[in-house]
């Protein structure tokens, strides 16, 4: 029995790793070679790890480290793979797929043309195809005609007596004509006929043929395609390019392009400095509103703390885009409340969303609101954790609230609370959703040629670069998001080494 027992655990993991390298090849036959590579690795490290004894203090390590390579390391490197690459929604297909789709396109032939008529029976449909000039028909078997997916259908002739019921008419037709077009029916002579009309099917045939130096010829104009390996389509050899495209590597084309095209120049220092300031301004007022709130909800003579603390957290609890929308609302200019309050005092209805200052001060008034009850809750925490002696001597000393705040409370939250900064800076110098949400980075430069906004911070003006000025280019809204990633690490190095500079002059 214990022998037996033994052989359980070495038996097991070899089925779990046997199971794991059946994924991987699976993974890499669909044509994800680096996603099967980052497996691969972490599979490889499962087994050094939980199988040396040397290596027994990492194995509750290797969780941890196999998520942050599955989330954080491979979707990095995917990323900057695609920024070297012409990969767009006009090059979407690997080369072989691309080649394939143009092999199996096929065309109406000169051959007979068949009358098709579609009749409902148990079980689905039976086409009956008739060629008038031969007086002949044929019969096919029952088919679902429900989806799009390619099917060949066996057709014999039809029988003296068959009894169809009555067929379907042109409106019915039109509903299942995509099922119809993925058919092809197998006459009992070989011939192969497809949809050529809602009633009517004809011979096909390729339309393209392979030739020995890899070119495609049309087999109806003779016209030859070359792949162009530097453009990433089939060419014509006037040089038009045929869609599907397919992906090629480019090198550094799209860096050198962001740099060095005068269209992305124009407005890019612009929004890179509204973007630092976004950021920094958005820490700078959430923290000191939610500091400032944190330490009167620690003054002790306040009552309906609770209360209070519970309202001041709404803004955290409630959805961040739900927020986003009704202060889109409220800010509207004709029939916002903000604006109709304000009409009301002062007699003026400020154009938040066409006044590119206004729009700047909308965005950090939201994003304020939607940030301060974190670093409430944060700082409240900090402060709970400050001696009582150290306020108790001040009092002593005769100081006040100001002096305790200055010289006691933000001192010593200061330092826990650095981390939580620089964080909030490098997320906000990514917020897509409340520019995209909000004001859509709008209002427009007027002295650009290119889509960009005076509100644009620079994910947003990548998204609009990348997605909305030409088309889906996924390669080029990679590479932007690689110096964007960049920037915020050179950034955050830069804080970081400014807060541990700062902490050792204070040593």
């Amino acid at each position: 029995m214990k022998k037996s027992s033994r052989w359980v655990g070495p038996a097991v993991l070899g089925a779990v790793v046997l199971a794991l390298l059946y994924l991987i090849t699976v993974v890499y036959a669909t044509g994800e070679t680096m996603l099967a590579s980052t497996m691969l690795v972490i599979v490889a490290l499962a087994l050094w790890i939980y199988g040396s004894p040397r290596t027994y203090a990492y194995r509750y390590l290797f969780p941890g480290i196999a998520a942050a390579l599955v989330f954080v390391v491979f979707p990095m490197l995917y990323t900057i793979g695609i920024g070297f690459t012409n990969y767009s929604s006009k090059n979407l297909l690997e080369f072989d797929r691309a080649r394939q789709y143009l092999l199996d396109e096929t065309t109406i032939g000169e051959g007979t043309r068949l009358a098709t008529t579609v009749h409902p029976v148990d079980g689905g449909f039976r086409l009956r195809l008739e060629d008038a000039d031969a007086e002949k028909a044929w019969l096919t078997g029952p088919v679902a005609l429900a989806g799009e997916q390619p099917a060949t259908l066996e057709a014999q002739p039809e029988p003296a007596d068959a009894a169809l019921p009555e067929p379907l008419a042109i409106k019915e037709l039109i509903a299942r004509q995509n099922a119809m077009r993925a058919l092809t029916v197998r006459l009992p002579d070989g011939t192969q006929v497809r949809m050529a009309g809602l009633r009517e099917f004809a011979t096909v045939q390729k339309l393209y043929a392979e030739q020995p130096d890899g070119s495609l010829k049309n087999q109806q104009t003779g016209a030859v395609l070359r792949p162009n390996m530097r453009t990433g389509f089939f060419e014509t050899e006037a040089g038009e390019p045929l869609q599907p495209g397919f992906q090629v590597g480019i090198g550094f084309d799209h860096y050198k392009r962001i740099f060095t095209d005068q269209r992305f120049q124009e407005p890019f220092l612009r929004i890179f400095v509204w973007t630092v300031m976004f950021s920094g301004l958005t820490v700078l007022l959430a923290t000191s509103l939610g500091m400032l709130l944190a330490v009167v909800l620690n003054w002790d003579a306040l009552r309906f703390k609770g209360v209070y603390r519970m309202l001041l957290f709404l803004p955290y609890a409630v959805p961040g885009f739900i927020s986003i929308l009704v202060f889109r609302g409220l800010f509207n200019q004709n029939s916002g409340e903000i604006n109709l309050i304000l009409d009301m005092i002062f007699g003026v209805k400020p154009a938040w969303f066409s006044s590119p200052l206004l729009a700047k001060a909308m965005l950090l008034i939201v994003n304020t609101w939607l940030g301060f009850p974190y670093m409430m809750v944060v700082c409240m925490g900090l402060i709970k954790a400050i001696p009582a002696d150290l306020y108790e001597a001040s009092a002593v000393a005769g100081a006040g609230p100001v002096t305790n705040f200055w010289s006691i409370t933000l001192p010593l939250i200061i330092k826990p609370l650095t981390p939580l900064l620089i964080s909030s800076f490098a997320f906000n110098f990514n917020n897509f959703v409340l520019i995209s949400l909000l004001t859509g980075g709008r209002p427009d430069f007027l002295d650009t040629s290119v889509p960009a906004g005076t509100t644009d911070i620079l994910v947003s003006y990548t998204y609009r670069m990348a997605f909305q000025d030409s088309g889906q280019q996924f390669g080029l809204g990679a590479a932007i998001s690689t110096v964007i990633f960049l920037i915020v690490v050179a950034i955050t190095l830069v804080q970081m080494r400014y807060t541990k500079i700062v902490e050792t002059e204070k040593r």
